[in-house]
């Protein structure tokens, strides 16, 4: 009996992580912490971040700043007692600034920092600005910070002014009963929100010292006068502006083109920081300068060098195409000159860092992955070919120590600090340990050159350490799959790849319903990477297979892969995803090819609607903020360069483009079940797009239900929101897939 009991204790005792996994379920997913990108310390002993927490039952979301030691250790919240987001270091290490809404609107803070203990001494509101302040950045010379706004242009004028003046016209916008707007331009509105007459620009501000002793806000300044915006909108990523190392200068994006609504020209502009006191708007516009003109398409995300030499920044070349491939681009800022670092590698670059003078970091998507590339500008004078130094799907690259070991040519990515996710797991923060280079600096030169195209050997790429577990708990108790690639032909006789997600408890002897996701963009891709609105493991885990294509006009692929998806949107993709299917049907004995699904949203939302009219191969459909008729959505949008490219032209100066690929016009085919989902606030597809689709299936006898949010945008973010997605979405896949409970 004693035996017995003392067994009985030994099983109770054993940790949470020894128990049995269950499915992942959404509830799951609500309590995982959102991490942010890292924020080395100066001195490369810390790293600052943001992580968002999910509060389902109080509908809301709320961002704490954490801290965890580079050289290893726990993390943990650094400022409990208030929300905080987008951590940036002052020079010295002594304060950072960050983002909170503790006085109820986005302000900057500024905490004092113990650099032997790790702990914030104190924390001070530093600006008080009535329109609000996002984006800051602290001057390498530590005496200015920093930030953007949305203001009003006409408020432009004497700094003493411009605050009472937005102001003013805040609270009289917000306090009459009119709410009528006046447009006289286009891309009025964007994405979720109307513009309002209002701006973003950068503004200037004093830094304070160490310690706080004061926090009232000094007076600021416009460093981007005028009725554009600068920055231009951005749905994330880098930042699209910058200091010089000095902090006299400032280099920044705007879109200064008469018609923004067609226009995908984003230059590069430079302004001086210090201004005296009587200095005008006008006086600030005249000392600006446009230092990529020369390029009519978009140039963006400027990053100066550590030395002050170059600015290196990512840059499309043909206009009006925003999935042209983004180029790295270096601007030598003494003589003006330009260079294109990746002509001669067919990838996307996504973020990048400096390490060091000679050396920048980047990313690129790259069949279903994110590895990192090295390249040293001044090892390829006539062309750069980057090495990659870290498999996986990797973003936000940053420095982490300004040491002089970092600027050896020997040591590609010893300090590099990153963010890393994968298909069973979101985003945490790595270092990169640097590899064996006893493969010889004249073998990493000769392929830096393009004089070798043989890869970095494995022993001698960066080795990733993990410094964040802040989700290790929630996915320690959870069954979840990997992700499984495989290739077939597609279209035009290209390979094509696919990838397959099976459910929890797989057993290969059954067979399995399917849901059969697909991407939005159209230039986007599935891949080894977490999403929390479209997750392939949570569309998985109540008993399905999940099959995704990386059709043409994927990303990952090539430009040349990107571009075949232009004008043949329901053509070469269509026929990609059907073959896709074809092959998973043939080579896994264990799906059921008469229970599948098809979901899509955005792109993938169109992509569900032409498959409506195309192929009665589904038991169901689910279209997530889709393009039903090309011509009303061409109307309704925002932002036109989009179809004006992939329709080669205005429904009036090209109809036949538009007629051809427009869903609506194979209305009469519709059978399939299909759920209509939509919000109210998508400008980038309008409500009306999905208005009319469910219209159609209505009256036309086709099973179909609509869900409408009045509050969300063309993504669904509200957390009771989701939950309901997800539930409407579930229930009406199981119904017509008559799956098992």
């Amino acid at each position: 009996m004693r035996r017995l009991i003392l067994l009985l204790v030994v099983l109770f005792s054993l940790p949470a992580f020894s128990q049995a996994r269950h499915p992942f379920t959404f509830e799951d997913m609500m309590k995982l912490k959102r991490v942010g990108e890292p924020v080395p310390s100066p001195d490369g002993k810390w790293v600052l971040f943001a992580a968002v927490d999910v509060d389902l039952a109080a509908n809301k979301k709320t961002s704490h700043i954490w801290i965890v030691p580079l050289a290893g250790g726990p993390e943990r919240v650094l400022i409990a007692d208030q929300d905080g987001d987008r951590p940036r270091w002052a020079p010295d290490g002594k304060l950072f600034a960050f983002l909170s809404t503790k006085d109820g609107g986005s302000q900057v803070w500024v905490a004092e920092f113990d650099g032997t203990s790790g702990t914030v001494m104190a924390a001070r509101q530093w600006t008080h600005v009535a329109t609000e302040a996002s984006g800051e950045l602290w001057s390498p010379d530590g005496k200015n910070i920093l930030f953007t706004s949305d203001v009003y242009p006409e408020c432009d004028g004497a700094p003493q002014a411009e605050e009472p003046c937005n102001a003013k016209k805040l609270e009289e916008h917000e306090k009459s009963k009119v709410k009528a707007l006046v447009f006289d331009h286009l891309l009025y509105r964007h994405w979720n929100a109307y513009k309002e007459g209002k701006r973003t620009h950068i503004l200037i501000t004093e830094a304070p010292e160490f310690p706080v002793t004061r926090e009232a806000q000094p007076s600021y300044r416009d460093l981007t006068p005028g009725d554009y915006d600068a920055p231009p909108f951005s749905l994330g990523g880098q930042d699209d502006y910058a200091f010089s190392p000095d902090g006299q200068e400032i280099c920044y994006t705007s879109n200064h083109d008469k018609v923004e609504a067609t226009s995908t020209n984003n230059d590069l502009w430079i302004v001086p920081v210090n201004w005296p006191a009587n200095a005008t708007p006008a006086d600030v516009l005249a000392k600006t300068k446009n230092i990529t003109a020369d390029n009519p398409a978009s140039d963006s995300t400027p990053l100066y060098s550590p030395d002050g030499k170059y600015i290196a920044y990512r840059a499309q070349q043909r206009p009006g195409y925003e999935s042209d491939r983004f180029r790295l681009m270096l601007y030598d800022r003494k003589t003006g000159e330009k260079k294109n670092l990746t002509e001669n590698f067919d990838h996307w670059v996504g973020s990048f860092g400096w390490a060091g003078p000679h050396e920048i970091d980047l990313t690129a998507e790259d069949e279903g992955e994110s590895p990192i590339y090295s390249v040293m500008p001044e090892a390829c004078p006539n062309g750069c070919y980057p090495i990659k130094v870290l498999d996986g799907f990797n973003d936000d690259v940053a420095a982490g120590e300004n040491s002089a070991a970092q600027t050896k040519a020997t040591n590609l990515s010893e300090r590099l600090v990153f963010s890393r996710m994968s298909l069973q797991a979101p985003t945490e923060l790595f270092a990169a340990e640097h590899g064996d280079y006893a493969v010889g600096l004249d073998k990493i030169w000769a392929m830096l050159r393009g004089e070798s195209k043989e890869p970095l050997p494995k022993n001698a790429m960066a080795k990733p350490r993990q410094l964040t577990h802040l989700n290790d708990a929630v996915l320690s108790q959870v069954d979840m799959s990997p992700l499984e690639s495989f290739w077939f032909e597609g279209a035009k006789g290209d390979k094509v790849q696919g990838f397959l997600v099976k459910p929890p408890n797989f057993d290969a002897a059954k067979k399995y319903p399917v849901k059969f996701l697909i991407h939005g963009g159209p230039e986007g891709a599935w891949g080894d990477d977490w999403s929390y609105r479209w997750n392939p493991e949570l569309f998985a885990a109540n008993g399905y297979v999940v099959i995704m294509i990386n059709f043409h006009g994927s990303t990952g692929y090539g430009q040349k892969f990107i571009d075949a998806i232009n004008g043949d949107w329901g053509g070469a993709p269509f026929e990609d995803l059907m073959k896709g299917l074809d092959y998973a049907e043939a080579h896994y004995s264990f799906i059921d090819k008469d229970r599948e699904c098809a979901l899509g949203a955005s792109y993938g939302g169109y992509a569900a609607n032409w498959v409506l009219g195309h192929t009665d191969r589904f038991k169901c459909i689910v279209s997530h903020d889709g393009m039903f008729n090309t011509v009303s959505a061409w109307g309704t949008t925002e932002e036109l360069w989009f179809n004006n490219w992939e329709f080669k032209g205005t429904p009036y100066t090209n109809p036949e483009m538009y007629e051809k690929w427009s869903p609506r016009n194979s209305a009469k085919k519709f059978k399939t079940p299909t759920l209509v989902v939509h919000g109210q606030l998508d400008y980038r597809l309008d409500v009306s797009e999905g208005f009319q689709l469910f219209t159609t299936l209505q009256t036309m006898g086709v099973p179909s239900k609509m869900l409408y949010f009045p509050d969300e945008g063309h993504w669904v973010l509200k957390p009771q929101n989701s939950q309901l997605w997800w539930k409407t979405v579930t229930d009406w896949v199981d119904q017509w897939t008559a799956i098992k409970k």
